[in-house]
């Protein structure tokens, strides 16, 4: 069996893990605790982590069963087939859940034309702007340099930078 990744309609992820946890599959969704605040009060509430995905696990042959339930759009596919979570991540990010406050846990996206700091490595300090992403792989164009580099996320710390050099958390 293997990790799949399901793109859910917009805030529906709870609802997707519920009703494939009612057809007995295992489903993973992982939430974040954070607070909102109301005009008149401030709630402590549970948000999913990655907005739009649930995980699930399941066989291949089981795969179509999923779209039975409502708000499931489609798998997440990678390089033409349907991306596969490995075990230890999943692990990995029911880890993290458990380990950190989970105020301090946000997933932030880079798009092109992004300003971005490299907070780390060979180019640590160096700003620049998104050129392009294939994975991990970022490539960034360091205008002081006059050159892009292409550096991989994994092993790179990488910020997003707002306007007057303000790092975006």
């Amino acid at each position: 069996m293997a990790w799949f990744v399901l793109y859910t309609k917009s805030k529906s992820e709870k609802l997707v893990a519920k009703g494939l946890r009612q057809l007995g599959l295992e489903v993973y969704c992982p939430l974040r605790i954070t607070k909102r605040r109301w005009s008149d009060r401030i709630k402590t509430v549970e948000e999913p982590l990655f907005r739009s995905y649930c995980f699930v696990n399941l066989e291949e042959r089981q795969r179509s069963l999923v779209f039975g339930v409502p708000g499931v759009v489609n798998y997440l596919y990678w390089l033409k087939k349907p991306a596969i979570v490995k075990q230890h991540e999943i692990d990995q990010i029911k880890n993290m859940l458990n380990d950190f406050e989970h105020d301090a846990l946000e997933v932030i996206d880079f798009k092109p034309a992004d300003r971005l700091k490299i907070t780390s490595g060979v180019f640590m300090d160096q700003e620049g702007e998104m050129v392009s992403q294939q994975g991990k792989t970022i490539v960034v164009q360091l205008e002081s340099m006059g050159l892009c580099i292409s550096i991989d996320s994994s092993k790179t710390k990488i910020e997003k930078v707002g306007a007057f050099g303000t790092i975006i958390n």
